[in-house]
């Protein structure tokens, strides 16, 4: 499918000068720019003018060491420039070679010596130098991994419900993420060339789905599996909700048009919900994606990149303008959605039986952060479940970990080594475990206050509060994100906090437990004292006039501590 196919409505595509960034993509030889040039000049960590941006095409971000920035300036240094990696992995699924392989580059070649799982059911890299970046994608290439297409302006890494409770059904909907992924990627070899010393190749291809300027902005895809929203698919562009018949996937209802990232003091940026276009039966799932991809590529803004993303388009062009142009080009017709229910979207914990007679185990990762503690060796833990592991592991889009497909032989010896280095820890409440936050700072450029480095504290605060108040088995969705780009998903939380400085937040309220309702902003700027103190009072209305099984967002809502968001366009600030 390209651009030529179909041609553009004209009456669809804003006009003005273009951003910045389409000059970069659109000048870069298809994403090669200088990028090899650059790796050869040591006078710098960094990566100069375009490739700066780039990169990111190729799965990094170019990143420094807040915390001793101003040390290493009165030194008359640069900053300690480095790049983060994020990993292309559909579905999350990796092999017990892989994670050692990983396991090792981590610990011998990157700053931190962590693994990092992310809310893009993947793994990440911090602290890698200029040095090492192509020994990374080498050594990821030789155990069948590579990082393409999970930054920038591309469909990026496509996340898929991961708890195989129901392993069939999750089977099929796995190897639709697969597809999808595969059908989305860039066609061009620039990440071949540059990173494996692949063959150059004279620039006469052609990116027949994304464009020879790639999209207008980033775009996230899921595929998941009903009952169980743990891919939060309110904070993609597009979504296939699985339709199983007798135990076998039949086709996808398809939601579009999510996203959480929003500019603080933008009103015309806002968190918003994903729009159901229909049912669509599993053979045309391809087509509809392309076409999906294919009418953001050409109607989305090119001009403001604030309100480049998918839904921004829909609110711009109209949802059933939208829709029948992606009906056009698939060549298909969306039928009524199917009916499906969403009642969860928190990881299953511990050990579930599959149908196949196989364990798997969830086990909690705090901030996804895995690396060696004292008292708490995550890092070899992990490291030694996957020299003896037969089956696979998975990681989650809430920053957890399930060990798949254990053979019953091998249980007991997998439970003690992760309870021997503290991968099961009894005792973790389930506020903690419904608690996330992003990487935040001192790593990520664009973080304003700190996230995964304050939410432990803080959930121990809240911890405190439901225990004063008598309901210390209860739980609230809590999120944290450093600033308003929504990498912590916290615009889906009944408790959401975005960073807005040193020590502040914006506080948002009113999400619900399964991921369907955005939070309203409670109060603008506050400190973390002030959240504290104004979640005691709410917490202790909750416990005394909550009614029975009531969420906390639930009860807000019903309460009117906040008004629902129905409309984000419209009601999110008003």
């Amino acid at each position: 499918m390209s651009s030529q196919e179909f041609p553009i409505d004209k009456q669809f595509v804003v006009e003005g000068k273009l951003s910045e960034n389409e000059r970069i993509k659109g000048d870069s030889n298809l994403l090669r720019g200088t990028i090899s040039e650059d790796l050869t000049d040591d006078l710098t960590g960094g990566f100069t003018s375009d490739n700066f941006q780039l990169i990111r095409f190729h799965g990094m971000y170019q990143q420094d060491d807040r915390d001793i920035r101003a040390e290493r300036a009165k030194q008359k240094l640069e900053p300690l420039q480095n790049v983060m990696l994020r990993a292309r992995l559909p579905g999350g699924i990796i092999t017990p070679d892989q994670w050692l392989a990983i396991d090792k580059f981590a610990e011998d070649h990157s700053l931190y010596g962590s693994i990092r799982l992310t809310t893009r059911q993947t793994f990440q890299f911090h602290g890698v130098l200029k040095p090492q970046i192509k020994l990374m994608h080498q050594t990821l290439n030789k155990v069948g991994i590579d990082s393409i297409a999970t930054a920038g302006d591309v469909n990026r890494n496509v996340l898929c419900t991961s708890n195989p409770v129901e392993s069939v059904v999750h089977q099929q909907a796995y190897q639709w993420a697969k597809k999808i992924s595969e059908h989305l990627l860039p066609k061009t070899k620039a990440y071949a060339e540059i990173w494996l010393d692949g063959e150059k190749v004279e620039t006469t291809e052609e990116e027949p789905i994304l464009g020879n300027n790639y999209l207008p902005r980033k775009f996230k895809t899921t595929v998941v599996i009903p009952p169980h929203n743990d891919i939060d698919v309110h904070a993609n562009d597009l979504n296939f909700v699985a339709i199983a018949e007798q135990g076998e996937l039949v086709g996808f209802n398809v939601l579009v048009g999510g996203g959480l990232a929003m500019t603080h003091g933008d009103h015309t940026t806002f968190p918003r919900k994903a729009d159901d276009f229909g049912y669509i039966s599993a053979e045309h799932a391809l087509d509809v994606a392309a076409a999906v991809v294919s009418v953001q590529r050409d109607w989305g803004n090119r001009v403001n990149r604030k309100n480049a993303k998918t839904k921004y388009t829909l609110e711009r062009v109209g949802v059933e303008n939208f829709k029948a142009e992606v009906e056009k080009r698939a060549g298909v017709s969306f039928a009524d959605s199917r009916p499906y229910e969403f009642t969860s979207r928190g990881d299953r914990f511990g050990w579930v039986e599959g149908v196949d007679g196989k364990y798997h185990l969830t086990v909690f990762i705090e901030n996804g952060r895995i690396l060696d503690y004292p008292g708490k060796t995550l890092k070899t833990g992990c490291a030694e479940i996957a020299k003896i592991h037969t089956g696979d592991l998975r990681l989650t889009a809430n920053q957890n970990l399930i060990i798949a497909g254990v053979e019953p032989k091998n249980k007991d010896a997998i439970e003690k080594i992760a309870r021997d280095n503290g991968l099961i820890t009894d005792g973790v409440s389930n506020q903690r475990m419904d608690s996330m936050a992003c990487v935040s700072l001192p790593t990520c450029p664009l973080a304003m206050a700190e996230a995964e480095r304050y939410l432990p504290s803080a959930v121990t605060d809240i911890e405190e509060l439901l225990a004063k108040h008598g309901i210390a088995e209860r739980s609230i969705i809590f999120r944290v994100t450093g600033c308003p780009n929504g990498c912590g998903r916290a615009m889906l939380a009944e408790v959401g906090l975005v960073g807005k400085g040193p020590g502040k937040y914006n506080f948002h309220l009113g999400g619900d437990r399964q991921g369907t309702r955005i939070p309203k902003m409670y109060k603008e700027n506050i400190s973390e004292q002030e959240i504290l103190e104004d979640l005691d009072l709410l917490i202790g209305k909750w416990s005394k006039d909550g009614q029975e099984n009531e969420a906390f967002g639930d009860f807000l809502i019903r309460t009117e501590v906040v008004a629902p968001v129905v409309n984000s366009a419209k009601d999110f600030y008003a």
